[in-house]
């Protein structure tokens, strides 16, 4: 049984920083693409992130660049995500997704929420200001 626990929530004032981490069990972890997605209230899932299968290849949107990092480790079966220079913007409930892909690269509508294969419940982040 496959299992996305993500975990490193929380509140921070703006301008701090944090770091989220994703593990997954169940699967060979690394035959997956793995990706950094949120949500706040009333708004749509927004992909942040991805990163291939050896986490040589890194995309992010255009809010976060420059201020998150994506990072894996194979051998841990765990996915991370450096915050910093947070703003209260960024609060939203942040999930990951791993995605099944026979190649290392993860450009393909990384974005996009449909056709991942298995999420996590998520964990909160709250920037106050």
């Amino acid at each position: 049984q496959v299992q996305v626990v993500e975990s490193g929530g929380g509140l921070v004032q703006a301008g701090g920083s944090l770091r989220l981490s994703c593990t997954a069990s169940g699967l060979t972890f690394d035959d997956y693409a793995m990706g950094w997605f949120r949500q706040a209230p009333g708004e749509e899932r927004e992909g942040i992130s991805c990163i291939s299968r050896s986490g040589s290849r890194k995309y992010y949107a255009d809010s976060v660049k420059g201020r998150f990092t994506i990072s894996r480790d194979n051998a841990e079966n765990t996915l991370y995500l450096q915050m910093n220079v947070l703003t209260p913007e960024d609060s939203a409930m942040y999930y990951c997704a791993a995605t099944f892909l026979p190649y290392d690269d993860c450009s393909v509508f990384w974005y996009r929420s449909a056709g991942k294969d298995y999420w996590g419940k998520g964990t909160l982040v709250t920037i106050s200001s």
